[in-house]
């Protein structure tokens, strides 16, 4: 246990290459689905191997609410440096919960904000324009979701590109952006290791609605043209900057420059190239990720049914 315990908290480092290969190698919507998928997954076990470490850790603290046979011997050797690996546990369990918790929170309540700013809009209206000097699009999800323009991003656009930003946006609506977002977000919370995939989802997010628009009005650089003139007039601050927006800040140049490049295909990399190998590691890093923290959970629960008596 004392080896597999700590490989989750590792690990989401071999995840690393593929979150800066992808945005240039992988279809944004496979790449939105595999890096949430890797993110959760080494979260959910880097959060699993803290419980752990923290259980085997602090087990001999006097006072502490597990039962005295916990702390025998045979327990706390199977981990090696138990207290002060578990006293950082704690602290790190800690961090790790308030920092979910307060982004969650945030998170809900800019969007219950936005649900009750927009109660009063008709049920069957999508599309809500905002009479508001300041430019921006953004999509509200929700039942029903909505997209919300201000008019002075409508005005700065001609009638070819608003039908490009509203396509943008109604495929964030969709394709449930907002959940990949919120997923990467508290996944980066978990571990430090997996901030550069929380960047590469909201960036592959917003390529593949550029992608999706751009099949939908039937013109690459009709949308490569919107996107560059949205993001020159917004001044980047927006009513709701946790919500996926046309023209957010971030790699607007590259967008831009995606779109006007040829599309890239749905088909997975091959094996051999950079951005298949960076795949594969960090299928295999989360792999072992989750296997090593299943035994370590394994190795405890019979440790501890052994030192227990019934």
């Amino acid at each position: 246990m004392g080896f597999f315990v700590f490989l989750p908290l590792v690990l989401p480092l071999t995840s690393l290459p593929i979150a800066r290969l992808a945005e240039h190698h992988l279809h944004p919507r496979n790449a939105v689905r595999l890096l949430s998928w890797i993110g959760v997954t080494m979260a959910v076990c880097s959060t699993l191997a803290l419980g752990l470490l923290f259980v085997v850790g602090t087990a001999q603290i006097p006072g502490n609410p597990l039962p005295d046979s916990w702390s025998d011997p045979e327990i706390r050797t199977a981990v090696p440096f138990h207290e002060a690996v578990g006293t950082a546990a704690v602290a790190g369990l800690v961090t790790v919960l308030t920092a979910c918790a307060r982004s969650l929170r945030r998170h809900l309540r800019i969007r219950a904000r936005a649900q009750r700013a927009l109660a009063p809009v008709p049920p069957g209206s999508e599309l809500v324009v905002l009479p508001d000097p300041e430019p921006y699009a953004y999509a509200v999800p929700g039942g029903p979701g909505r997209v919300v323009v201000s008019t002075a991003m409508m005005d700065s656009l001609d009638a070819d590109e608003q039908r490009a930003l509203l396509a943008h946006e109604r495929s964030h609506l969709a394709n449930r952006h907002h959940r990949h977002l919120l997923a990467a977000q508290l996944a980066s919370c978990v571990n430090p290791f997996l901030r550069p995939l929380q960047k590469a989802v909201g960036y592959a997010t917003e390529r593949w609605a550029d992608e999706e628009a751009a099949g939908s009005v039937g013109d690459r650089r009709l949308t490569a043209r919107a996107v560059a003139r949205a993001a020159l007039v917004t001044r980047g601050t927006g009513p709701a900057p946790s919500f996926a927006a046309f023209a957010a800040p971030g790699p607007v140049p590259r967008r831009v420059t995606a779109l006007l490049s040829p599309a890239l295909g749905e088909n997975w990399p091959p094996p051999a190239s950079p951005a298949g190998l960076a795949a594969m590691v960090a299928a295999a890093g989360t792999a072992v990720s989750a296997v090593s923290a299943l035994n370590a959970a394994v190795a405890l629960l019979l440790l501890v049914k052994a030192a227990t008596p019934w």
